[in-house]
């Protein structure tokens, strides 16, 4: 099999980038798999490069790199014929923990490139006026959106930005959020910090929105945290997966939503920021369009929690 390996040296452990290289093109080998080898450097354009092989016939594009790295290739390949392997060497991994693929065994995650299932997962778009990014793991409206950044610089270890974190924090108000969803007459209206559209289980720092959140069922998971407070929000964040789910948290599945907010709110998909949502948000799904590699079996989906269904 011949496929396009996008390799990121910047990934994980940067010193250990060249050695890492090595011992994937061997894995590799050793599972006949031929690639052609590009190496991300600043500035690439990772999605056009994916498009790029696609259209040239590429059967597998394979990415080694973290969640920003395989994002982005990822939406280059939605609605193609080729199949995106991934080989998590990032510091979080949650597209690989959602997709049941080994963050710590290169062999084995190879080797799921020939003998994983291969899968057809949903894919998220959010537009707001001219500008529009595809998501794989979550769209956010609000306080998680203008946290991110810092939060992200933060625990990478630049912790000069913690003062930055905590005055975004002390400083953000709730807004008054009015969603829409699946074209349904009655608005929901509430006030709130965040909302939360998510495609897959896990996200930001490793933490799982919820186990039962499916990322092939054809359908969005819509989190509205309504009536909690910035102290409520950082417990979410650090509760354990095993926690019970708190009931002031509304929770909708849908396929398209329509989301306004007064005073505007920032928008993120997958940790790119896409401006202050001072007009409608528009978030859609494009139900399997990306065609993936994972694990054999998938994440531990407990019995689903109750979803809430707005009045009609």
């Amino acid at each position: 099999m011949k496929a396009k390996l996008i390799f990121n040296p910047a990934a994980g452990n940067p010193t250990e980038s060249a050695v890492q290289l090595v011992e994937l093109l061997g894995h590799l080998q050793t599972h006949k798999i031929e690639t052609e080898v590009v190496l991300v450097q600043p500035e690439m354009r990772l999605s056009t490069v994916a498009r790029n092989a696609a259209r040239a016939g590429a059967k597998m594009v394979i990415v080694s790199g973290g969640n920003g790295t395989i994002e982005n290739v990822a939406l280059g390949l939605v609605g193609s014929k080729t199949t995106l392997g991934i080989i998590p060497t990032g510091s979080r991994n949650n597209l690989a923990r959602s997709l049941n693929i080994p963050t710590n065994d290169l062999a084995a995650a190879v080797a799921l490139l020939r003998k994983g299932r291969r899968l057809k997962i949903d894919v998220g778009l959010i537009r707001h006026r001219k500008t529009s990014r595809g998501f794989l793991e979550a769209g956010f409206i609000g306080l998680a959106s203008a946290l991110y950044s810092s939060a992200d610089d933060f625990q990478h270890g630049n912790y000069g930005k913690i003062t930055e974190f905590i005055s975004t924090l002390v400083a953000a108000t709730p807004s008054e959020i009015r969603l829409r969803l699946d074209h349904r007459r009655k608005e929901i209206v509430t006030n709130a910090h965040l909302v939360l559209i998510a495609n897959m289980p896990f996200m930001g720092a490793n933490f799982q929105i919820a186990p039962d959140v499916v990322f092939d069922d054809r359908q969005l998971d819509v989190f509205i945290y309504s009536d909690l407070n910035k102290r409520d929000l950082i417990g979410q964040a650090m509760q354990s997966p095993d926690s019970a789910p708190d009931a002031r948290i509304q929770r909708f599945h849908a396929k398209t939503i329509s989301i306004t907010t007064h005073p505007a709110m920032p928008v993120m998909a997958d940790g790119v920021s896409l401006g202050v949502g001072d007009g409608p948000v528009m978030v859609t799904l494009q139900p399997h369009r990306l065609r993936v590699m994972a694990g054999l079996a998938s994440v531990a989906t407990p019995t689903p929690a109750p979803i809430a269904e707005p009045a009609t």
